[in-house]
């Protein structure tokens, strides 16, 4: 072959020999070059809060709200008629009284004429009767001088025992009336009838009343009630009394807006009510507070009546694990960190739940440790971790 041609048959060779040569080397790159390994992800474990649970005898308290209520409240109307001459100086709203203490003073004059006039009554009666029996002496003596003359059926005709009945009678009837008229003279003195305080009082000095007026508004002071109305299932944690001399839970009522925070008074619980409370189908109580007003200088703080009030009612104690209530998730379920640091979602029994404590009877043991932060995908088995970096951050 000419070399013209080979030369000519390389020069179409070779460059196709180089691009093969390229094509090779690079696809041996691809071959041979390094592989990633894809390792599996670590979950991450969570930071959470943690409490011990606490076995314990804990002592019960029914949270509720009540209204104040009167114990006593009438409505204070006079027995006699006239106008009123004279108020006391504590018969106006707010003023306090004792018992038996006069309020109001009606005109007495009638009624002192009255009393006059059936005193005088009184006294010719009682002469006549006087004079009747002096008459009765004097036919006793005939009735002997006429021995057997005077038939039998008619000795108490001859005696005047008709006449001595009916001065008797008159003397009983004008004492009566005597009676009456003292009576309606002493009730224009118009007293109260017990210690209280007016609530309202409608007259003054100078008004005309009658047996229809409605004096004044009062209200004993001796003890106010409180209503309030509580879960029918913690009817069993308190002492509800069997008799009306009896004394049920203590009760301990706070009114933070009026007295400010930490001020309380005592009371307890007075009965059962029969029926429940309408609206949210509640249990209701009568709580009696001794002395609402302060009048024994106990240094309490008087109770307003009409005023909204937390009651506390001490209950007995139950046996159990005590934990807070916000480790409670959907009412009855705990999420407890394990010995392993992971999850773990359980069902527990709760028999009492206070305002901030709830009691735990079963599902839970006393030591474990109870997850008190927020989770917002909880999942069985995630692993978690404290502040301490694994062991337990919270607090008894």
């Amino acid at each position: 072959m000419k070399p013209s041609l080979l030369r000519q048959g390389a020069r179409i060779v070779v460059p196709f020999v180089i691009l093969a040569g390229g094509f090779a080397a690079a696809w041996a790159l691809l071959e041979t070059r390094p592989q990633a390994v894809r390792k599996p992800k670590e979950r991450q474990a969570r930071l959470v809060e943690t409490v011990t649970a606490a076995r314990a005898a804990h002592e019960t308290v029914v949270e509720a709200m009540g209204t104040v209520l009167p114990a006593r409240r009438v409505e204070l109307r006079p027995q006699v008629a006239g106008e009123v001459i004279e108020v006391a100086a504590e018969f106006e709203p707010g003023g306090r009284f004792a018992a038996g203490d006069v309020l109001a003073v009606i005109d007495p004059r009638d009624y002192e004429l009255a009393e006059r006039q059936r005193a005088a009554e009184l006294a010719e009666a009682e002469a006549q009767l006087a004079l009747e029996m002096g008459n009765q002496e004097v036919a006793r003596r005939e009735s002997e001088l006429l021995g057997d003359l005077v038939a039998e059926g008619r000795l108490d005709l001859v005696l005047r025992k008709p006449q001595l009945d009916t001065a008797r009678a008159r003397v009983d009837a004008a004492r009566a009336a005597l009676d009456v008229a003292r009576l309606a003279l002493e009730r224009t003195r118009i007293r109260a009838p017990f210690a209280g305080v007016v609530e309202a009082r409608h007259v003054v000095v100078g008004s005309r009343v009658d047996a229809a007026t409605v004096l004044a508004d009062l209200v004993a002071s001796d003890e106010f009630w409180i209503e309030v109305a509580v879960p029918a299932r913690d009817l069993r944690w308190l002492s509800l009394p069997d008799a009306p001399a009896q004394r049920g839970s203590a009760a301990r009522i706070e009114d933070a807006s009026a007295w400010g925070e930490g001020v309380f008074r005592r009371g307890f619980v007075a009965r059962r009510l029969v029926d429940l409370e309408p609206e949210g189908r509640l249990a209701r109580l009568l709580v009696v507070v001794p002395d609402p007003l302060g009048a024994g200088d106990t240094g309490a703080p008087p109770l307003l009546l009409g005023a909204f009030v937390r009651v506390a009612l001490l209950g007995r104690s139950v046996e159990g694990v005590v934990v807070d209530r916000r480790v409670l998730r959907d009412g009855d379920s705990v999420w407890v960190m394990d010995d392993d640091d992971r999850l773990v979602i359980r069902r527990v029994e709760v028999a009492f739940r206070g305002r901030e404590e709830a009691v735990v009877t079963a599902g839970l043991q006393g030591g474990e440790r109870l997850v008190a932060s927020d989770l917002a995908t909880p999942v069985e088995g995630m692993p978690l971790r404290t502040g301490g970096g694994g062991g337990d951050g919270g607090h008894d």
